[in-house]
């Protein structure tokens, strides 16, 4: 090891304070040994001087007051007594107190250093722990949540007697040190998630006669760091750790095979995580070997093959996490065995065959997921004996059949309820409305029919809503009926009331209906009518959908009134009349403030997208939130495009392309700086390209294309980067990607002088955002 500045000056430090604790050490036993003399000396002088004194009875005489010497003397006696006492304490081990110094020397802190004294004992040291031997050695480095940052010291290691030691969420990184464990032969556990590691974990060496070495270690957590490569069986000790409990190495990057020794090594095992890493091949059926195991979690990788049926003799398992990994096969039904299980996870895979039909066996279940993946049949009818269900999600599988056999009313702890993109028929089981705890409901996709229920004013609780793509019909008895939801924060009822006339009049809505709807989608409903008025009353609104629909007559400007509106969409209507300037003054456009003071955490279930992009092969496109966005196209609009857009800076996306628009592309266009999708196609605007907006570095996606445009095409930003298609339809444009020279008149004009907002090809060229580029018809 080569000797920094900072180690010498720690060391020197050391070694200097542990000489004065020497030094004074034996001054005070001497000084104490002094005292005593002298005490001595004092009372048999006292005893002589008063010997008379001493024979007569001591009730007839009072006891004479303690000389001031006396009392000077005891003092001092006293004062020492405290320091020998406390210098007499053991001092902690010189080597594990050097070791540390070397620890402390390799990281560092801004948000919460180590202020190690070196004039004090180690053992007092915060996040430091000692025995209660003679020369106090360290068992226990606890520092989490310090922010420190650098590499972990291989000096730890001559720490021997190190039990417990957590240097959990902070910013350490680099490789583990070589032979970690192979000194370490007492650490219990070891606790390093939440850092940077990195590399591959440490081989370990075996005795010299090429027996395996036993460790004591019980806990280890490796999550959420950068390591890497295959653990292998001579890996950070496993196979001698015989009284391993927990092994947890989730959110890394390990590949290879799950490691199938792991139960031979450690029968023990009661929780093994490897979620989020890049594992491969099968699940091997050794892990059927830990019979005492209670958590098994391997989501996230690119595991293959079935699941192993020595998994289900694990009769102790309460967690079994498998999703998003390339599981094939059927749900064995041996699967209902496991009694214990609480958490039943195996969704985004490969499945097929049917729900176990005794899968109400389960009755400790509380979360069931087994969405995205091939799953036929119906929904077993024991699935009511699961009645401390919280969560089911049977979402985006071919499940078909009635649900009003299922009795709902025995699930009275089930929270979320989600049976979207499947195949069921029939009516809205009314039983469902008896699950007093639920506060999301995801019907979307199915072929339900019939009409909403009042019953559904009995969930109290309910806040998110969504039986889109049905057969639904009345909307105005649903809507009548769902105002009266006061937690509904999400309602989303596209495709369903085909050609249905919208209840239009302002007073349609009661004062105190929807109180707290923030999300309001009818999409792709062919209402008829005019945009309702009763929609200026939902004061928290944040995203509407009304594309899709036939609504004729003009924008009312009343929108633009709406203070947390910031998606909203008209596209796909009959809408006529010139754009309302009002629109364009929506507070949570215009203000990042107040943009960011909008709520954002409503959705107990993400909003998924049909893309009409087949090429994404994406079947859906998941959001946890809506970008700004307004989107108008394919209306029959007219006038031009109102100078006030330049006010929404917040705005991400507008849309204003098929309409019958005209007049130029304003300049304030380029105050939109978080603009990253404008398009403008198939209108009737003139004039020329604003040079001003190439200084809309985020603009991913522009296009003009089929307008009367005429001039060059501006150069330099992300103008640099966009498709020769998206200018095209314009006989007057040239330059740029339409490679048609431009004549000197066309380069000159008052345009020109915008030539100094040329910035370069901006970071914008490097945004992917799918969930833009994507046309989105309806949600579910």
């Amino acid at each position: 090891m080569v000797l920094t500045r900072s180690h010498k000056k720690f060391s020197l430090g050391l070694t200097i304070s542990l000489g004065h604790l020497c030094i004074v050490k034996k001054f005070s036993v001497s000084l104490l040994l002094l005292c005593i003399v002298l005490l001595l000396a004092m009372i048999d002088k006292e005893m002589r001087s008063k010997a008379k004194g001493l024979v007569r009875p001591l009730i007839t005489k009072p006891v004479q007051p303690l000389s001031s010497h006396m009392h000077l003397f005891l003092l001092c006696l006293l004062f020492l007594s405290a320091l020998f006492i406390t210098l007499s304490e053991a001092v902690c081990n010189l080597q594990d107190r050097e070791s540390l110094m070397w620890f402390s020397g390799n990281v560092s802190s801004s948000v919460s250093p180590l202020n190690w004294n070196l004039s004090i004992d180690c053992c007092s040291w915060e996040g430091i722990t000692c025995d209660g031997s003679s020369d106090s050695h360290v068992t226990m480095i606890s520092l989490p949540f310090r922010g420190l940052s650098g590499t972990l010291a291989s000096s730890v290691q001559n720490i021997h007697s190190l039990s417990h030691l957590d240097l959990s969420h902070n910013r350490l990184s680099g490789p583990l040190p070589p032979g970690f464990f192979s000194t370490l032969d007492q650490l219990m556990v070891l606790n390093l998630s939440y850092n940077s590691f990195n590399g591959e974990l440490p081989l370990e060496q075996a005795f010299g006669d090429g027996s395996n070495r036993f460790f004591q270690v019980h806990t280890i957590d490796l999550s959420s760091n950068l390591l890497q490569g295959e653990i292998l069986s001579n890996s950070i000790a496993i196979q001698g750790a015989i009284n391993l409990i927990s092994f947890n190495v989730s959110n890394n990057s390990f590949t290879g095979p799950i490691p199938s020794f792991i139960c031979r090594s450690s029968p023990q095992l009661s929780k093994l995580d490897f979620t989020y890493n890049d594992f491969s091949g099968h699940i091997s059926q050794e892990l059927g070997r830990c019979l005492r195991l209670t958590v098994l979690q391997a989501g996230f990788n690119n595991l293959s093959g079935e699941i192993p049926s020595e998994i289900y003799n694990l009769s102790e398992l309460e967690q079994l996490f498998l999703p998003a990994n390339q599981l094939t096969g059927k749900i064995d039904n041996n699967i209902t065995q496991l009694r214990k299980l609480t958490l039943l996870e195996l969704y985004s895979n490969h499945l097929e065959g049917e729900i176990p039909m005794d899968i109400g066996n389960l009755s400790s279940l509380r979360s069931l997921q087994l969405h995205i993946n091939n799953i036929t049949g119906t929904v077993p009818l024991s699935l009511a004996n699961c009645t401390n269900l919280v969560k089911l999600n049977l979402r985006v599988n071919r499940l078909g059949g009635s649900l009003t056999e299922l009795d709902f009313s025995q699930l009275q702890s089930l929270r979320v309820l989600d049976l979207g993109n499947n195949s069921f028929t029939g009516e809205l089981p009314d039983k469902i409305f008896s699950c007093k705890s639920l506060i999301a409901i995801r019907f979307a996709g199915n072929k339900l029919t019939g009409q909403m229920s009042p019953q559904v004013l009995e969930l109290e609780s309910l806040s998110y809503m969504s039986f889109s793509d049905n057969k639904l019909t009345n909307i105005t008895g649903a809507l009548s009926i769902l105002q009266g939801c006061r937690e509904l924060s999400t309602l989303i009822m596209a495709k369903n009331f085909y050609d249905e006339t919208v209840p239009s009049k302002e007073d349609f809505l009661a004062p105190d209906g929807f109180p707290k709807l923030r999300i309001f989608g009818v999409g792709g409903c062919r209402l008829k009518g005019e945009i309702p008025a009763w929609l200026i009353n939902l004061k928290k609104v944040e995203a509407m959908d009304l594309s899709m629909n036939r609504f004729v007559g003009s924008i009312p400007g009343w929108l633009g009134t709406l203070p947390d509106l910031f998606y909203l969409d008209l596209s796909d209507n009959l809408l006529t009349g010139e754009l309302p300037k009002e629109i364009f003054q929506l507070r949570a456009l215009m203000s990042q403030k107040a943009y960011d003071a909008t709520e954002k955490n409503y959705l107990e279930l993400p909003v998924f997208l049909k893309p009409t992009n087949v090429t994404t092969n994406q079947q859906y496109n998941q959001l946890s939130s809506f970008p700004p966005t307004i989107y108008m196209r394919r209306n029959n609009l007219t006038g031009s495009i109102p100078v006030e857009v330049g006010q929404l800076k917040v705005l991400h996306i507008l849309e204003l392309h098929s309409n019958n628009l005209s007049g130029s592309i304003p300049y304030e266009l380029s105050n939109l700086t978080n603009i990253e999708r404008l398009d403008l196609s198939n209108n009737y605007l003139s004039g020329r390209i604003p040079w001003s907006l190439t200084s809309l570095s985020f603009m991913s996606y522009f296009n003009v294309a089929n307008n009367s445009l005429e001039g060059p095409i501006p150069r330099g930003g992300q103008f640099d980067t966009f498709l020769k298609a998206y200018f095209e339809g314009n006989p007057l444009l040239c330059g740029g990607v339409l490679l048609t020279s431009c004549t000197p008149d066309t380069t000159t004009g008052n345009d020109e002088l915008n030539r100094t907002f040329l910035v370069g090809i901006a970071i914008g060229y490097f945004i992917s955002f799918i969930s833009i580029l994507v046309v989105r018809p309806w949600w579910v």
